[in-house]
């Protein structure tokens, strides 16, 4: 943000330097090569002034002070001077490009000035190649005009003295931006520091941080005021979530007594019954729903505890927990003829919420069996990548259309393929905490045509092969 803002800022400002400063150059320029010829003029007149006497007596050639004032201006102004006597001879020469004796009359400037007229242009040079300016006065005697004294110097060498103005003024321009910049590293600082914060203090938020509040004394007051506005939402949305968390778990577990009394009942009450076949079976089911609503809470207090696990991930060895679940869980699976396999590195370093990694390969497993027929296998598998590493659950059930892959971690949602009695929540659950510790999950159609659930993790560690 500070950078955007800081390059608006310059930006507006070279647009204003711009605007003000290229007009300005042209008409520098303009009034600059004004000056530098009226300057040359005015030089050239008085030259001729000087050379009036020398011309008249026809002595020109021999006077070395008229001499020493031409070539010294020739060094301080940077042009060539020549004074020319009335037969268009040169008869003194600043620079040696010439040479006294030269016939001049083959040049029209010098040809207007031998007529009185005073000439200043530009025309292309053949001797230089490039095109020439030139300041021809005539040196008159009354009305007798005695010769001619001609400025002249590249066209480029007037140009580069008439830029040297302009340059002025765009180093003025720079020194201008420069200094706009700092005052913009300066104003963006006091602007987006205090923005900064607050961006990370929504993050914070975002990031599951509820207790997270903005810094209120600092910055401009539209920003002080961004902040409080930002720290009451935050404090209402905090509330809202800790009321909703507490009643769930404050409701589940109220329902907990009368649940465990009414079951205990139930079972009463079959010890009762006799053998009256149709009324067993009646309440059969009612404790068949009671124990399925019993689960159902506990599912709700499971999902509580895992929204209230946020508090940060910590290292674990996944490998090591796959193990040791799929332990945990092979005695049910050889029950039920189920082939369930491990695929994993000697360890693998992720990065989890505390016991997230036992509940959410719990829930898989579990979910797994309950769809899987006998005599297929059930595979965990650990695919390590460079900074990710990912928990592969796959089973050779049924599977799932894309559009129950998608709402099946909807809280309380049951496939058609799913065990009667089940909650809903599990896949909720998994999802919580694998969020929690910074992870991504998904189910994938497997190649087996059944599930394949891939638990993403964050990985700080390498692999350590065996």
């Amino acid at each position: 943000m500070r950078n955007r803002l800081l390059l608006v800022f310059v930006g507006v400002m070279a647009l204003v330097l711009a605007v003000h400063d290229i007009p300005l150059a042209a008409h520098l320029n303009r009034v600059e090569r004004d000056r530098l010829v009226t300057s040359l003029e005015r030089d050239a007149f008085i030259l001729a002034g000087r050379a009036e006497e020398a011309l008249e007596g026809g002595t020109a050639g021999g006077e070395p002070e008229l001499a020493k004032i031409v070539g010294d201006y020739s060094v301080a102004e940077n042009v060539r001077v020549i004074v020319i006597n009335r037969e268009a001879i040169a008869v003194i020469v600043s620079d040696a490009d010439a040479e006294p004796g030269e016939d001049f009359s083959n040049r029209p400037e010098v040809a207007k000035a031998l007529t009185g007229q005073p000439d200043t242009g530009v025309r292309p040079s053949a001797t230089l190649n490039a095109d020439l300016f030139y300041v021809a006065v005539p040196v008159l005697s009354g009305d007798i005009v005695l010769g001619v004294v001609r400025l002249s110097a590249p066209e480029r060498t007037v140009e580069d003295r008439t830029q040297d103005r302009v340059r002025g003024l765009f180093l003025v321009a720079l020194i201008s931006l420069l200094i706009a910049i700092a005052v913009a590293l300066a104003m963006s600082s006091t602007v987006t520091r205090p923005l900064a914060r607050l961006r990370g203090a929504t993050q914070e938020l975002a990031s599951g941080h509820l207790d997270t509040r903005a810094d209120i004394d600092e910055g401009p007051p539209e920003i002080r005021d961004l902040a409080v506005s930002f720290n009451t939402m935050a404090s209402r949305l905090q509330s809202l979530v800790d009321r909703q968390r507490a009643f769930a778990g404050t409701a589940s577990h109220q329902l907990r007594t009368p649940l465990t009394a009414l079951r205990l009942r139930l079972d009463q009450v079959t010890q009762r019954l006799g053998d009256d076949p149709e009324t067993a079976e009646k309440v059969e089911d009612a404790i068949a729903e009671a124990d399925r609503l019993h689960r159902m809470i506990e599912g709700l207090l499971a999902l509580t505890r895992a929204e209230d696990a946020a508090l940060g991930p910590e290292v674990v060895d996944l490998a090591a927990i796959v193990r040791d679940r799929a332990e945990h869980w092979s005695p049910l699976a050889d029950e039920r003829m189920v082939s369930l396999t491990t695929s994993t590195p000697l360890t693998m370093s992720v990065l989890a919420v505390a016991g997230a990694v036992e509940q959410i390969i719990d829930n898989l497993v579990d979910n797994a069996l309950e769809v899987s027929p006998s005599g297929v296998r059930l595979m965990l598998t650990i695919e390590a990548g460079h900074d990710e590493t990912v928990l592969h659950v796959i089973d050779e059930g049924p599977g799932l259309s894309q559009a129950d892959r998608a709402a099946a971690f909807d809280r309380f949602w049951r496939g058609s393929n799913a065990a009667p009695g089940g909650s809903g929540l599990g896949l909720a659950i998994v999802r919580q905490l694998v969020t929690a510790g910074g992870g991504t999950v998904e189910l994938r159609q497997a190649s087996t045509g059944g599930i394949d659930a891939a638990v993403t993790f964050q990985r700080p560690g390498r692999v350590i092969t065996p």
